[in-house]
C-alpha cells in the first residue's frame, strides 16, 4: 500500500467501533496525532490501543500550529489529521494547513469513513442526488432568508444545534411555509431518530425538547406548495384584505403568510 506523510483521518460520529481497520492502522503508525480534543481524542485511541503522541489542532490555532506541522513533516515525520468526530474539514480545521501542504508538495491522502451528512443522506428519501450543503445555516432572520431563497431548487442539508433547531425551523416555515423537511439526531447513537414530515409536525414531535446533534434537509421549493391563485382571487372577490387573505390562506396551505401577501399585492 501505498504511504504518505499526511493522512486525513475520518473517527465515528456516535459508535465508537465505526472505525475503519486502515484508519486504526495508520493512526498508530504515524509520528503524530493532530486533533481538536486531545480528551476526546485520547479515549478513542485508549479502545484501540493506539499509542501515538497527540499535539492540539482547533479552530483557534489552525494558523498559528500550521509552521509546526510543516516543519515536522520537513523533517521526514508522518502526521494524521482528525477531527472529534466524523471527517475532518467537514464543518472543521484543516484547510489552512492543507493548502500548504498543496503549495509545498507534500503527499497526503484522505480515508474513507464517518461523515454525518453521507450517513443522514443515505437514510433520507430523495427524489434525485442533487443537494446542497451549506454547514451550518447562518444565526440571522435574514441570512436564513437569502440562503433559502439562493437554493430554492435543491434539497438543503445543514447541521443545527439541539439550542437552535426549533427557532431555526419557525424562520424556515417563515421563509417557505409548511415544508416537508428531514430531521436526524444523534446518529450511530443509542438514541438515534429520524423524522420526515413538515415542520409544524415536526416542531410538535420535540415540543419538549430536542437532545443531541442534528442533520436536516429542506426538502426543494418544486415538491412543495400548490398553485393557489384561484383561491386569492375568489377571496380578494368577497372583499378580503391582503393580510387577511395571507392569514386565511397560510392555515389551509403550505405557503407562508409573506409568500401569499406577495402573490395577493
Amino acid at each position: 500500500m501505498k504511504e504518505y506523510q499526511f493522512y486525513i483521518v475520518p473517527t465515528p460520529i456516535g459508535n465508537i467501533q465505526d472505525m475503519t481497520f486502515r484508519a486504526v492502522e495508520v493512526l498508530k503508525t504515524v509520528d503524530i496525532i493532530a486533533c481538536e480534543d486531545s480528551r476526546i481524542t485520547q479515549k478513542l485511541l485508549y479502545h484501540y490501543d493506539i499509542r501515538t503522541k497527540l499535539v492540539s489542532y482547533h479552530k483557534y490555532n489552525e494558523k498559528s500550529r500550521v509552521e509546526f506541522f510543516m516543519n515536522l513533516l520537513r523533517d521526514g515525520k508522518k502526521v494524521a489529521l482528525v477531527s472529534d468526530a466524523g471527517t475532518p474539514m467537514i464543518c472543521d480545521p484543516g484547510s489552512y494547513l492543507l493548502k500548504e501542504l498543496i503549495k509545498n508538495k507534500i503527499s497526503y491522502t484522505a480515508l474513507p469513513g464517518a461523515c454525518a451528512v453521507t450517513t443522514f443522506l443515505s437514510a433520507i428519501p430523495r427524489e434525485d442526488e442533487f443537494f446542497t450543503f451549506i454547514g451550518f445555516l447562518p444565526r440571522g432572520a435574514n441570512d436564513i432568508k437569502e440562503v433559502l431563497e439562493d437554493f430554492a431548487d435543491s434539497n438543503i442539508v445543514f447541521y443545527e444545534s439541539p439550542n437552535r433547531i426549533l427557532k431555526t425551523l419557525e424562520t424556515i416555515k417563515d421563509v417557505r411555509g409548511n415544508i416537508k423537511i428531514a430531521l436526524t439526531r444523534e446518529i450511530s447513537k443509542l438514541f438515534e431518530e429520524s423524522v420526515i414530515d413538515t415542520i409544524d409536525n415536526v416542531i410538535e414531535h420535540y415540543k419538549d425538547g430536542i437532545k443531541g446533534e442534528i442533520v436536516c434537509m429542506i426538502y426543494k421549493t418544486e415538491n412543495v406548495s400548490p398553485d393557489i391563485t384561484p383561491q386569492i382571487e375568489k377571496l380578494k372577490s368577497a372583499g378580503y384584505s391582503a393580510k387577511d387573505i395571507s392569514k386565511i390562506l397560510s392555515l389551509l396551505t403550505d405557503y407562508s403568510k409573506n409568500e401569499i401577501y406577495k402573490l395577493v399585492r
